[in-house]
């Protein structure tokens, strides 16, 4: 309202972020989708549903903008939870688990040889392009570096998004239908305390605002979420407690995910995005039926289920494959430690051997 000064109007400018509008659309609408599936007891209900909604609003050009301004306060979030799926018992499970690791390196090995043809010759990308979008994780790394070696970096970006939203979906549908697990619920991790005291509160919030700070001094990968994830997982290891976020919180940060992840294909040309989504969905169906190979047969060489190795081997996102994890109550800190084992692998041959490979197939 105008301020009076000596007998004059002093406007006093109201300053709204340009894209309030667009964003506050964006969460309204994905709200909408998570209402909807979570009504109609569909697979994790409030990310997939967000998403959906949000891309279906993207490819109709609807004036939506991604909510990453709240993505700094949401991801942390995220990273506390998974990390409380972690307990005491884990630490003994570290050997039991290397020869899984070791696994995944030829699985990541085979994923490659096969799915980076399949997007020279049947997606007709260039061999930068279609080599760093075939990459299973790592998403800002693959698109920087196949960016600076000549690749099309929009085709990265929406083939790693692409990837991410099909394998969520796949997975949950399967889990959902093949095999008839519940995945409608993504609150809490299996035999988390529900209730939070002050002392668990103030704990996991200083996981969460402490861990952001040490994953960005050490630089990880996906700092933001690794960072309170280690200092979550330590606490829970430790017996420091066995709390987890409050289930509103972790719903309100799947809704934004979920908005994320349908906002990146905003600004697309439509038929660039269906190009690039049937594209991803038949090379993710590939990395995934090597997944589900590698499961099946290995599966007791590895002393796990075969859901529990085809979630860790799954081509899917680190934060989005453990939130599955947790809706069929698998162990969360087997899963999540693979994923984060094949980011790192990645992130840290990527400036080396993948440069090499990808312009050895340019030439």
């Amino acid at each position: 309202m105008p301020q009076k000064e000596r007998g004059h109007f002093v406007n006093i400018p109201i300053r709204i972020p340009q894209k309030t509008p667009q964003t506050t659309l964006a969460l309204a609408i994905g709200t909408a989708g998570g209402a909807s599936f979570w009504a109609l007891n569909l697979p994790l209900p409030w990310m997939l549903g967000s998403m959906l909604a949000c891309f279906c609003a993207a490819l109709v050009k609807a004036p939506v903008h991604a909510p990453s301004a709240l993505r700094p306060y949401v991801i942390p979030i995220i990273g506390v939870m998974l990390g409380s799926g972690f307990d005491t018992q884990t630490f003994s499970h570290l050997l039991e688990w290397a020869l899984s690791l070791a696994g995944l390196i030829a699985y990541i090995a085979i994923a490659a040889a096969v799915v980076v043809p399949f997007y020279i010759k049947v997606g007709r990308l260039d061999p930068v392009t279609a080599f760093f979008a075939a990459m299973p994780g790592g998403l800002n790394e693959m698109t920087v570096i196949g960016g600076e070696l000549g690749g099309d970096e929009k085709r990265i970006i929406l083939s790693h998004a692409a990837r991410i939203v099909v394998s969520v979906s796949l997975i949950a549908v399967y889990f959902r239908l093949v095999l008839g697990y519940d995945v409608s619920n993504t609150s809490l991790p299996n035999g988390i305390d529900a209730t939070l005291s002050l002392k668990n509160g103030a704990i996991l919030l200083g996981c969460a605002v402490m861990g952001v700070f040490m994953g960005n001094a050490l630089k990880l990968p996906a700092a933001n979420l690794l960072g309170p994830l280690i200092l979550s997982a330590g606490a829970h290891m430790t017996g420091l407690t066995h709390s987890a976020p409050p289930p509103i919180l972790v719903t309100f940060s799947q809704v934004i995910l979920g908005t994320m992840m349908g906002c990146r294909f905003m600004g697309a040309k439509p038929r660039l995005i269906i190009e690039t989504l049937a594209l991803s969905a038949g090379a993710t169906t590939v990395m995934l039926g090597i997944s589900l190979i590698f499961a099946v047969t290995l599966h007791s060489l590895f002393g796990q289920t075969t859901e529990q190795v085809l979630l860790a081997y799954a081509p899917g996102g680190l934060t989005e494959m453990s939130l599955v994890a947790i809706a069929m109550d698998a162990d969360v800190a087997y899963i999540a430690l693979h994923h984060l084992a094949r980011i790192v692998i990645l992130v840290a041959i990527a400036p080396t051997i993948l440069a090499r490979l990808a312009q050895y197939l340019k030439h």
